[in-house]
């Protein structure tokens, strides 16, 4: 037996405007299936989770290739 999915989550590559996103919305709503569309301003919390996710790649590329500094 398969599983079943309840939701699916979209995770935009960049936060656009609300303008922009009601045409992404509204064709999200037209696929078969789909009972709600929700979506998710950008706040500061967001922002906070994307610097410090970018920081935590970089910190690790960085030990990767200047294995030296780390000693």
């Amino acid at each position: 037996m398969t599983d079943r999915y309840h939701s699916i989550a979209v995770v935009l590559n960049e936060n656009i405007r609300e303008d922009d996103a009601e045409y992404i919305l509204n064709a999200i709503k037209m696929i078969k299936g789909v009972l709600s569309v929700k979506p998710y301003i950008s706040d500061l919390d967001s922002h906070m989770a994307e610097e410090r996710a970018s920081r935590k790649l970089e910190s690790k590329l960085w030990a990767v290739l200047h294995p030296k500094d780390n000693a």
